[in-house]
């Protein structure tokens, strides 16, 4: 039988087996989609190639001995920790070198400098978040002992009906009539925040 033949009926028996029967098959069925990922994923050829190798002689090295079916989650395993530590690596690399000021790769070109963006408020959006806190928590101080209760158990601190019933001491109802009543006056108070 001609060697085109004998490829051709390993990847029928494959196919009908559900897996490879060799983990170089393996390899071979899952290379191009796998360094596909990685690109993606990494955004350089030769890193994407990199993380692959890796993934696989990993694969090779630890895993040859399990059954086929196993292989498949195993690599993907491996490579998606490998892409994840090569962008920790690449992104601690930037901030060591930001943090020296700048200086120069393999090749001696100059590295550009990395500053961390700004990624917080503006100025006028600190300003008006201040003014908001303020004017609620005045307002909240306003309320009733009863109704301030249910307001910060039930919205602030985010426990349901029957949980503030148990803290306040006091039944279902008489929640839903204080969070009702709070946040009626809460809205009133604070209509030019709208």
């Amino acid at each position: 039988m001609n060697t085109t033949g004998a490829v051709i009926d390993a990847a029928f028996e494959e196919h009908i087996a559900g897996a490879p029967a060799t983990l170089e098959a393996f390899l071979a069925q899952v290379e191009r989609r796998a360094w596909r990922m990685a690109e993606l994923n990494l955004g350089n050829r030769e890193d994407a190639m990199d993380a692959v190798q890796d993934a696989m002689l990993r694969l090779v090295r630890h895993y040859r001995d399990k059954p086929a079916t196993e292989w498949s989650p195993l690599f993907w395993g491996i490579l998606r920790r490998r892409i994840v530590d090569l962008q920790r690596r690449r992104k601690v690399r930037s901030i060591v070198v930001g943090w020296l000021g700048g200086g120069k790769d393999d090749d001696g070109d100059e590295l550009p400098a990395w500053e961390p963006a700004d990624t917080g408020p503006g100025p006028a959006a600190r300003l008006q978040d201040s003014q908001a806190y303020a004017q609620m928590s005045q307002a909240v101080r306003k309320l009733p002992r009863r109704q301030r209760e249910a307001f910060m158990l039930r919205v602030l601190e985010g426990l349901d009906v029957a949980e503030t019933a148990a803290a306040m001491d006091c039944s279902q109802g008489s929640v839903k009539t204080h969070l009702s009543r709070a946040m009626q006056s809460l809205r009133d108070q604070l209509e030019e925040w709208r």
